[in-house]
This record gives C-alpha cells, structure tokens and sequence, in this order.
C-alpha cells in the first residue's frame, strides 16, 4: 500500500523489486526524470551485486534506448538489446545484458520516468504478460512520484501564501491598531483630569488586548489549525449527518475559541469519537436524544450525552468502539471516561490536552 509516511526512493525501490520478481528479469532499474523531462535525475537498480555496482560507476544520464524511451515514452520489448540500432554501448564492468523490456512511468499523460527489465529468466524474451504486469507498477511508482511532488509544491505554496496573508493581516489588523493605539496614549498625557486620563488608558488596554487576540489568531491559522470549514462547522455537518439514523439530530454546543484553537490532527479525531458515541447510543442503547458538548481552554474537552438504556458499570469487557475511543484520547495524552448520564443514559467524557 502507498502511504505518504514512506520514503519515495525507499518505495520505488520496492516496487523495482516487485516489478524483477513478477515477470522474471535478472536486473531491473527505474529512471526518474527530471522536472523538465530532458534527462533522468535518479536512477535506481536491483539485481546488481555491490562490486557491480562499483565497476559500473556513475548512473546513467538517459542516453541510447534509455533516451529513446524518454523521447518516445512507449512499451518497447527486445530480444536482443546489443542488436538494437540505438543502442549507445555499456560503459566498462557492465555486466551483458541481452532481452529488454522497458515502459514508461506515467500518469495519464504525465510522464515521470521508465522501468527497465532486463534478462528474462528461462526465456529468451519478455511476453506480452511481463508487459502488462510492468506497467502496472509503473503506473504505481508514477502516482508515487506524482504524489510526492505535488505534495512539494503544496507545502511551498502554502507556506508562501501564508507569509503574504500574515503580513497582510498583521498590517491591517494589528499593525494600525497598534498605531492608534499609541497616539491615543500620546493624547492621554495631555488631558486636564485623572479621570479622563485613566479612562484612555483603560480603552488602550483592552484595545491591545484585542490586538493580542488578533495576533494569536494570525497565528495559529499559519498552522494546520483548522479543518476546511472548521471544527464547528464539521460537527454541525455531522449532526446532521447522523440524524436520520439516530432518530433525532443531536444537539451541539461550543465552548471557547474551536476553530483558532484545536490543530486538524485533534479535530480529525474529534470527529470520529462524536461519530464512534452517538452511533453506540443509537445502536445499543435505544437512544432519543442526544448531546455534543466541546469545551475548549489550555484542553479539550468533548461530552456525547444520551438518554438510552445506559450500560454496565464499571466497563469490564468494553466492545470496539469505546476501546477505539479510548486509544484515541491516550496517543493524544488524554484520557476517557464512562459516567452514567442523570436521569437515565451515558455521559461519555473524552479529553486532551492542547
């Protein structure tokens, strides 16, 4: 599976790997080219000994039938490579090589590369098969590939659209504030009475401290505090999501700064503890009525009341979900909680530190 936590050159190597393993090649190599697609930027090799490796020295520019794929990125199959018109010669302590088959790494109509194979095993050619089976995991380093760069490019467009907007927002919304801020206290010196002047000062005061909060804002938002929307609006979404299948919408209440405050990380998991409660309450406790509850100071503090048949307490053996809950609040360094609910139901008390 490609996940994003996996390093590319580690995962194109894997998939080289597979590639020589399912259509029975002595060596296989992949060629990722550069932005501008006129050369090959890495090169990586499997099936070669570490003295080859050595004897063969520097890696290939692209050049010969490897340069041909890259200007004619099609399926090219040989029986025998050395007899190909192409062919630009293998530099010294090359090992021979004899049957080729080579297919573009692309993505649709995106180009990124070629995966070579090379000296079927027990064949004197590659098969129509062998071909189909590598571009299929051509296709897989292309999205890899493509994936990593496009993530590159995001990451430094967003940092740099972050820095433009921050300083936008802090000239306009906190730098003039601190301007007026300073010449109402320069006026204050000249006022006739104490009372006057006191009053300025305490007006400064709490300009700055919303100038404080403004500052804290621009902040947090160069982060990756917020869910798209935000986390009020994602648990409203889901509310009213869910509330066909629970037989009422549940009722959501906030309080504290959620959307400035809580990283996406925590309010991707938010989402599913809301999601993961309520569905237990209308699932196993028969549940009408339903409340989310999502306080937020230096923690957060989530509470899914129900008013279902409730459960047994203590927990002895809890089901899936509530370990799944709980596990979620424990990797944040949080903690879970089970209290039967006044008057009837559950009160689920799910907390994190932020």
């Amino acid at each position: 599976m490609i996940t994003a936590d996996v390093e590319l050159a580690d995962l194109l190597t894997h998939l080289v790997e597979e590639a020589r393993a399912l259509v029975g090649a002595r060596y296989a190599a992949l060629g990722v080219l550069n932005e501008s697609r006129t050369g090959l930027e890495q090169f990586i090799t499997v099936g070669l000994g570490e003295a080859e490796e050595e004897a063969i020295g520097e890696r290939p520019s692209g050049r010969g039938v490897l340069g041909l794929l890259i200007t004619d990125p099609a399926p090219l199959r040989l029986g025998h490579l050395e007899e190909h018109p192409g062919r630009y010669g293998f530099p010294p302590g090359h090992p021979p090589m004899t049957s080729f088959l080579g297919v573009p790494v692309r993505v649709r109509d995106d180009v990124y590369g070629n995966l070579y194979l090379t000296d079927k095993m027990g064949a004197t050619e590659f098969t129509d098969e062998d071909e189909a089976l590598a571009e299929a995991l051509a296709l897989a380093a292309g999205i890899a590939i493509e994936n990593t760069r496009l993530h590159d490019r995001v990451r430094v467009m967003s940092v740099l659209d972050d820095r433009d907007r921050i300083a936008r927002d802090l000239h306009d919304r906190v730098i003039q504030r601190i301007y007026a801020v300073g010449m109402s206290l320069q006026g204050a010196a000249r006022l006739p009475e104490r009372d006057l002047v006191v009053e300025r000062v305490s007006k400064a005061v709490d300009d700055l401290d919303e100038t404080i909060t403004q500052i804290r804002s621009a902040i947090f938002e160069l982060g990756d505090s917020a869910l798209p929307g935000g986390l009020r609006q994602a648990l409203v979404h889901l509310a009213d999501e869910m509330a066909g299948n629970l037989g009422s919408r549940p009722e959501v209440r906030f309080e504290g700064a959620v959307d400035n405050t809580v990283p996406q990380h925590v309010g991707d998991q938010v989402l599913a503890v809301v999601r993961e409660g309520l569905t237990n309450a209308g699932k196993y406790a028969w549940a009408t009525t339903y409340v989310v509850r999502l306080v937020v100071t230096d923690r957060l503090v989530l509470e899914v009341e129900d008013n279902g048949t409730g459960m047994e307490l203590p927990l002895t053996q809890p089901g899936l979900g509530l370990v799944n809950i709980r596990e979620r609040a424990e990797k944040l360094g949080g903690t879970f909680e089970v209290h039967p609910r006044d008057g009837g139901g559950t009160r689920l008390l799910w907390a994190v530190p932020l």
